[in-house]
Order: structure tokens, then sequence, then C-alpha cells
């Protein structure tokens, strides 16, 4: 799409105004609204703001940070009203000599697969983000306590059910807004979901998550609903996920992950791929599951994976491997099972790349896949087959990523330096914490 097909699609769809949206190093949206006839301006030239109060950004003496949209990231915001009808560009941003930022995760995953095309090569995502539906049960002063909004169960479907009214509600929308979803379905927990969507190269599935994720939050708004990507928002049920099926392909479109002469339709270069992965899982951690709640879903029980494997159809694996099917050879993936919709998708896609490339690099070869269930495994039936096991909590997974080269490397001294800040700030905080579990264990009893 070039500059005079966005302008006759805002003309057609009536909008009045454009969100210019950027991330900050822990996955939040920021935006800047102009007006239409603002945005021609910024398209030429960009559009300045002030970064220095964004997380990961800049210091204030250096404050001034340009935004340059990109076009084919248009869509409306459908649940905008008509007479203030938003459009949405997501945006990469530059220092003020036209340098890009290093500490902008759009722009930082971008350049990393620029590198990789010059090899002749493209990487795919598809995401599977999972959410909960909450009912809002306070007045507005008091603390809102997640009430789950249906009694619904996996794949369970009713033509009375609220639930499916508002999944399909969410699904409308976001076709509306270009993203090609393939299905959506009740999960396991009380008031949870996912939606899925097709595959595409990195960059668009980081968007289309982020876009998700919002657009998700205003249609349960509208329903007068609460909408929670936290990774475990309710105790003894299963947590939120964001599964990633990844594989890369050549320049003529060929999977570069199939061998039909292999027992698992893999070939070698899937296997380096997973071998990356499984050598750098300690580290990826950190940005893949980037919250302190995030390590209350990663236990075993619970369908998230906790021990650093992979397998055919095992879903206690770390890296799980789809059953092929014939003359689909190019759907032939790793599903990496470990991250969660908390994070910061260009973040996490670029450690991942990271990891999968320094496997193929180096030829690693993975170990024997565990094709039994891993939470059934003794702790000594697991150290006899060398399964390692994930970091137990945000701390222990920092410590991970700061010893790791390759993953602190990949994502550069900026976002490096900002994204561990973050989270060691967020650390302190629940460090110091007095938790209502630990009131009701030790009050009296200590």
């Amino acid at each position: 799409m070039d500059k005079k097909e966005l302008f006759e699609r805002i003309k057609a769809d009536d909008v009045k105004f454009v969100s210019l949206q950027f991330t900050d190093v822990t996955g939040s949206v920021k935006s800047v609204d102009a007006p239409v006839d603002r945005l021609e301006d910024a398209l030429d030239d960009g559009l300045w703001f002030d970064g220095s109060s964004v997380e990961g950004f800049t210091r204030i003496q250096e404050s001034d940070m340009l935004l340059i949209p990109d076009i084919e990231t248009y869509a409306v915001l459908p649940w905008t009203p008509a007479e203030l009808k938003r459009g949405r560009l997501f945006c990469d941003i530059f220092f003020p000599d036209g340098t890009p930022f290093d500490g902008d995760p759009r722009g930082a995953l971008r350049r990393d697969l620029e590198a990789l095309k010059k090899r002749g090569w493209t990487y795919y995502v598809g995401s599977e983000p999972e959410f909960f539906l909450f009912r809002r049960n306070g007045n507005g002063s008091e603390t809102i306590k997640p009430v789950p909004h249906d009694v619904g169960g996996y794949f369970d479907f009713s033509p009375n059910d609220e639930a499916v009214r508002v999944r399909t509600e969410l699904i409308q929308a976001l076709e509306t807004m270009n993203l090609e979803v393939e299905v959506g379905h009740h999960e396991c927990a009380l008031a949870q979901h996912e939606i899925d969507f097709k595959f595409d190269n990195a960059l668009h599935s980081a968007d289309n998550v982020l876009t998700m994720k919002y657009t998700v939050k205003a249609i349960a708004a509208k329903n007068g609903l609460l909408a929670s990507f936290m990774p475990k928002p309710l105790f003894g049920v299963n947590g939120s996920g964001m599964h990633c099926h990844q594989s890369i392909s050549d320049r003529s479109g060929k999977n570069l992950f199939y061998d039909g002469k292999d027992p698992y339709q893999l070939s070698s270069t899937a296997y380096s791929f997973i071998a990356g992965q499984l050598t750098h899982a300690k580290a990826m951690a950190a940005v893949l599951a980037p919250t302190v709640n995030s390590y209350k879903r990663l236990v075993p029980g619970y369908e998230a994976p906790v021990y650093i494997g992979w397998a055919q159809t095992n879903r206690s694996a770390l890296i799980r491997i789809p059953r092929h099917r014939e003359g689909m050879a190019r759907a032939s993936r790793a599903e990496l099972r470990c991250p969660d919709p908390s994070c910061n998708p260009y973040l996490a896609y670029k450690v991942m790349l990271a990891a999968a490339m320094d496997g193929i690099d180096r030829g690693l070869v993975p170990p024997q896949p565990l094709n039994v269930n891993i939470y059934e495994m003794t702790a000594e039936e697991r150290r006899s087959a060398g399964v390692d096991e994930l970091p137990g909590s945000l701390w222990e997974a920092l410590i991970e990523l700061s010893s790791n080269d390759l993953i602190r490397n990949a994502l550069g001294p900026t976002l490096y330096d900002a994204f561990v800040r973050a989270k060691k700030a967020e650390w302190e905080e629940y460090r110091l914490q007095v938790m209502d579990w630990e009131v009701g264990r030790y009050l009296e009893t200590a």
C-alpha cells in the first residue's frame, strides 16, 4: 500500500483521527493521536514526541524522538464511535538525526528479520494468546476480584452462552482489522478463552498480538467485562499461555523444517532450530515469561511446560512437534509452549529467533524426544534422562539471562539494560509486599 491508497482508505472509512502506536520495553502500547489532516506531515517527516518518560527510552537530556508510521499496519479501531472514528498505524522510532533507536522493540525485531532475509529466509510465527473474561464486581472504589463470567470448559458450546456471543464479537472485530483468525474457542478454565491467528512473518505476528490484546480489552469493556492477559489470575486452575508455532521458509516459500524421510518429518535445520531454543530456554524465560506472576503458571499439573525437552504431540514438553498430515509440508513447525501473553512479542520473537539461529549456525543436535508425560517422571528419572527445568521465579530467570551472552547480546545493551532495570524493580516491589496468604498462614501461628 502506498500513501495515496492509504488516504483513499482513510477517506472511505471516514476516519477522523489516527493513533500512532509503539511499545515500551515491557510491551505496553503507547499512542500519539493525530487528526487526519496532520497525518501526511507525519508520513513525510515523522512525528516528534518526548521519549524521556517512556520505560526504556531516552534520558531527559536527549528526550526528542521521532515516530515513523508503517502504512502497512493501517486498521480502523472498530469500537470507536462513528463521529470520532480512529485508525491505527504502528510506528518505528528514530533519533533526531534519523538513525534507528536501538531501544525500539519493534524496530529491533524488524532489523533482525531484515538480516535473516539476506540469507533468503523468513521467520514465521503463529501465536495462540489465551485470556480470561471476568465480571466486574466492584463499585469503582473497591478492589476488583476476578469473577468468572461463564461456566464453560474446554471447547464447550452453548447457544445461550454469553461467552460465545462475546467471543464471536471479538473475532468479528479482529477480522475487520485485517487479522486472519483461524479459530476461537473456550479454554480449560472457567472464563478462559483462546483466539488463534494464521501464521505470518514474525513482525506482522507481533503486531497482531498487540492488536488482539487491546481489541479484546476494548470489546470486553463494551460488554461490561474485564479482559485479562495475566498469566495466572486464579489459583488452582490453568493459567494463560501464548504458544508460538514457528517455522522458517526460503525465498520460494519452501518450508525448511520439512523432510519427508525423517520419522518426525523434520529436517536437520528444524532439529538444530529446536536444539538452539532448548539450549537457551532458561535465559529466554525472562523475556518470554516476564512477570512475577508468570512463574505461578509455570508449575507442574496445569498443562504449562516446566521441563526443558521436546516431543511430538506431548503437551508436557517445552517444544511440541504437531503431528504431520500428508500433503501438508508447509505446516511443519515447532510449537514453543512457555511464552505467555504478558510478554512484549517483539522482544519474545527476537530472542526466540536468536536462540534458534544459534542452534542452526552451530549445527546443534537436540536430545532424544520425551514422548512420555514428563510430569509423571520422578526427579531421579528426569535427572537420568538429562531433563532440566525452567527457572522457578522471575528473579532466577533474570540471573539466567544475565549469564547468557547470546540472549543478552540479541537484545542489545539498550534493550537489555532497560528490560532488566524494569524487571528488577518489579521483583523488588513484589519482594516487599505482604500477601494475603502470608497473613493467613502466619498471623496467628508465628
